[in-house]
């Protein structure tokens, strides 16, 4: 399958990117920060394979991915849905973050609610979902953010358990691994955001 063929070839990532459109994509290890690319070498630490399909919209294999907008406007608002259940992470994080190591939530670079239903930042677990409330197989996870707290609502339900701690300009960020297939929503939302939240603006320069 094309999915296997990728997989045999042990890119860490591959992305279709569309001008104005947010997607995932990938740093590649080794190089400046400021250095972008669609398809990158796999890490000699571990051995990882993320594989990005659907023009940049599904996430699937092992480690993690940063969208290609910067969440820079106050107020911000995002989805994924949960299409294979495994391990899976999601959030914010800036690009310092080792995508290479998951889970994330281990430094001070991302702050992620994790597939067990916390929410760790700098190896320390901020928050927790409700035992009853734990995202399953085709729920849509909503995650806000407006450069204080991250929170967090399942099919469209606020879930009172906001987060906070990470610093910086910050993107969107996915993990996956043990199977864990995630699709990510960044326009045309399954749910309505909540007051005063808004769709990634991508930031207006003039030349």
């Amino acid at each position: 399958s094309a999915l296997g063929f990728l997989r045999s070839r042990r890119l860490q990532c591959t992305a279709v990117t569309r001008k104005r459109w947010v997607v995932l994509t990938a740093r590649v290890p080794g190089t400046r920060r400021s250095t972008w690319t669609t398809t990158a070498s796999v890490s000699h630490l571990f051995g990882t394979d993320v594989v990005i399909v659907k023009s940049g919209r599904r996430i699937c294999g092992t480690g993690g991915c940063l969208a290609n907008a910067p969440l820079h406007q106050n107020k911000s608002y995002f989805e994924f849905k949960i299409q294979s259940s495994g391990v899976w992470g999601i959030g914010v994080a800036t690009q310092k973050v080792n995508l290479n190591q998951v889970p994330l939530g281990r430094d001070t670079n991302s702050l992620v609610l994790r597939h067990d239903g916390s929410v760790y930042h700098n190896n320390e677990e901020k928050n927790r979902l409700p035992a009853n409330s734990l995202p399953q197989e085709g729920d849509i996870v909503g995650i806000t953010y407006d450069h204080v707290e991250m929170n967090l609502y399942l099919n469209g339900k606020n879930m009172h358990c906001p987060a906070s701690g990470i610093r910086g300009t910050v993107y969107p960020v996915v993990y996956v691994d043990d199977s864990a297939i995630l699709d990510c929503q960044f326009s045309d939302f399954y749910h309505t955001p909540p007051q005063g939240f808004e769709k990634i603006l991508f930031e207006q320069q003039i030349f």
